[in-house]
Formats: C-alpha cells, sequence, structure tokens
C-alpha cells in the first residue's frame, strides 16, 4: 500500500529493507545503527508510537484465548481480540457514564 511506514526497531535497519519498502512507495522509520556512515531520516516522533503498539500487544496476550489462539477461524479470532481490546479500553476509562 502506499504511503504506509513501518515502525520498526534497530534489528530492522538495513538498505536492503529501506530499498524494498520505497520501491512499495513506503518508508522506513527504524532507529538508525550507531554504525552508520550515511544516516537516513529518522523521525523520534512517529517512534514514540512505536511503543504504544508493542505496549498493546503485550496487554492483549495477557488474555489467554487470544495469546493460544482457541478460535481458528479469523472472525472468531478478530472477535476475541476486539473484546480483549474493549476490557483493556474500559478497564482505564471506567467513568464512563
Amino acid at each position: 500500500m502506499e504511503g504506509q511506514t513501518l515502525l520498526a526497531g534497530r534489528a530492522y535497519d538495513s538498505d536492503e529493507l529501506r530499498k524494498s519498502l520505497d520501491e512499495r512507495g513506503a518508508w522506513a522509520n527504524t532507529k538508525p545503527m550507531s554504525n552508520r556512515k550515511n544516516v537516513p531520516a529518522f523521525s523520534s516522533y512517529l517512534y514514540r508510537y512505536r511503543n504504544l503498539v508493542e505496549r498493546f500487544f503485550n496487554k492483549i496476550k495477557h488474555y489467554r484465548a487470544v495469546a493460544t489462539r482457541y478460535d481458528k477461524t479469523p472472525d472468531n479470532f478478530l472477535a476475541g481480540v476486539n473484546l480483549a481490546s474493549l476490557r483493556i479500553w474500559m478497564r482505564f476509562y471506567e467513568s464512563m457514564t
């Protein structure tokens, strides 16, 4: 898909990956390795969102049905992910009236 951004850690900082994404119309916002001579463009502002996504996946894995993938059909699994996400969201927004 055009216009997409890859948010990844330093392990994914390679010229091959950047070239492949560039050919597909995407941008790699990966933290550059410290030994790079030509440092590519990097947005620390966008990189913060990577942490939010990782923390969300960590929280969602605490729900056994999601972590072990009890539901084999994609629709049922997505419903389980949605249910777990809703429970996480409601825990932080208890004052819903």
